[in-house]
């Protein structure tokens, strides 16, 4: 069974397709991200436990379903993974946010760590990490380890778009996860770009190109 989660719902396709777009500017950028990782926080919490209460109606007492305990922590990889946080806390406003940097060391190209910062009881809780693009997976992959040094093990990943070699290489080393992703595509161009894909989020996202 894969570990990756393709969603197809008519709006989630209908916001990527104007992400892909290169007429899109950053504002319209930034909306359209934090709305499609609002959605998505819908299919991601799909299999979160219920437990039922009693409340009492304007009418009557009823017995009603609430969250049974489960506790979120949203963990973006930066700086691209920022444009999702706030789509996740529009649904879960409670939830506690960390931070993973990254850099790539241009003679290894091996992903480097420059700022790791969690909530002290992330571990009890189900970690939403945020990526946009799952491209070569190796940021993610360095991320998810280090996230299970940490003694978390309950990891969900938000991408806005899974290239097939990233999610390849990321299932090899962490069959244990779930991927969610809007768009899912075949190749990377010779510079490590997702092709089709959408560019560079980040720099979309915050307008540096």
């Amino acid at each position: 069974m894969s570990i990756l989660h393709i969603l197809d719902h008519p709006l989630l396709q209908h916001k990527l397709t104007w992400l892909r777009n290169q007429e899109t500017g950053s504002r319209d950028f930034r909306q359209l991200t934090r709305e499609i990782a609002m959605l998505m926080t819908y299919e991601i919490t799909r299999d979160f436990p219920l437990t039922p209460i009693e409340i009492e109606t304007p009418l009557c007492k009823t017995t009603s379903m609430v969250l049974a305990g489960k506790k979120v922590a949203i963990v973006p990889i930066l700086r691209a993974g920022l444009g999702m946080v706030d789509g996740v806390l529009d649904v879960i406003p409670n939830a506690k946010v960390g931070h993973i940097g990254l850099y790539r060391n241009e003679e290894t190209l091996e992903p480097v760590k420059y700022y790791f910062k969690l909530p002290k009881d992330i571990d009890k809780r189900t970690v939403i990490v945020t990526e946009p693009m799952l491209a070569t997976g190796g940021s993610l992959i360095a991320a998810v380890s280090m996230l299970k040094e940490e003694g978390i093990h309950d990891i969900k990943v938000m991408s806005l778009v899974v290239a097939e070699p990233g999610i390849k290489a990321l299932e090899a080393v962490h069959p244990d996860i779930s991927v969610y992703c809007v768009g899912y595509d075949p190749k990377l161009n010779e510079h490590g770009y997702i092709t089709p894909g959408l560019g560079d989020a980040g720099d979309r996202l915050f307008g540096t190109k």
